[in-house]
């Protein structure tokens, strides 16, 4: 008479590595979609046609649109900056050094990461959620049906007036910061405008005004392109949408904290040592 064995259980390693390698593969299929994505849209934005009212409507809804919060944020920045070191520059006698502290924290980096990360929540959900309703409404699969290419219309256009736009939007974010920096300045340690302007300006060097402007056009980059990647993949109907404008600014705001991590240490060894 034989005996049955008895039935083991997976052992729990055999049960995480299938699951580990199914999150690697749709990572890694991702990663595949978003660069023939990025690439398809570089080579048509470098090549006619260029819909150039749609750019215009874009840099408008993404520029002047996003001013206001722009603005107030670098302003309260700036001041936030000296209002916790003013003690300490007291304490050390080195109030004089509050216009280099600033200016070059602000432009080197705090100004491109903040308005990068604005403009993610704001616009990047924007275009996301915009593209994923076309896609769930059909309108995207109808423009094909057309002969209208969808990369061409829509990735191109708000790719563009992004890379246009954010580097002013980082440049008024640095300005506004600056300005708030100067009044904290002034009520807290007693400095003139003059005195807070001529050191912020002597401190900054052609390097420090490079970093800080080459950063918001990589950021533009990323958040573009992934806020039109993640809309154009949408699946489910409305809440893939919701999905799709999740992920979209997740993904976008930890690439442009990571991005600055990497560019940072390239543009300060390349302009600092």
């Amino acid at each position: 008479m034989s005996t049955l064995a008895p039935k083991t259980s997976p052992s729990p390693a055999a049960a995480v590595i299938p699951l580990v390698t199914g999150v690697i593969k749709r990572w890694l299929l991702s990663l595949q979609d978003y660069s023939l994505l990025f690439a398809d849209t570089v080579g048509k934005a470098l090549s006619p046609p260029i819909y150039v009212s749609d750019i215009i409507e874009q840099m408008d809804l993404i520029g002047v649109g996003s001013l206001p919060i722009i603005i107030l944020t670098g302003f309260f920045i700036g001041g936030v900056m000296v209002q916790n070191t003013a003690a300490e520059f007291q304490r050390f006698g080195s109030a004089s050094a509050t216009g280099t502290v600033v200016a070059i924290g602000l432009v080197r980096e705090l100004g491109p990461v903040i308005a990068g990360l604005l403009v993610t929540g704001r616009n990047g959900s924007a275009i996301a959620s915009e593209l994923g309703s076309m896609v769930v409404t059909e309108q995207v699969d109808a423009m094909r049906a057309l002969g209208t290419d969808p990369v061409r219309k829509l990735v191109v256009p708000r790719v563009l007036a992004m890379l246009i736009v954010l580097p002013l939007l980082t440049a008024v974010a640095d300005l506004l910061g600056l300005l708030g920096g100067l009044i904290v300045s002034h009520f807290t340690l007693g400095q003139t405008a003059s005195q807070f302007w001529n050191t912020a300006i002597q401190s900054l060097a052609l390097g420090d005004i490079f970093q800080g402007m080459i950063k918001p056009v990589v950021f533009a980059l990323i958040i573009s392109t992934l806020g039109c990647f993640y809309g154009l993949r949408t699946r489910g109907g409305t809440q893939g949408v919701g999905r799709s404008t999740i992920a979209a600014v997740v993904v976008a705001s930890i690439s442009v904290i990571m991005v600055d991590f990497f560019l940072g240490k390239l543009l300060l060894y390349y302009f600092v040592s």
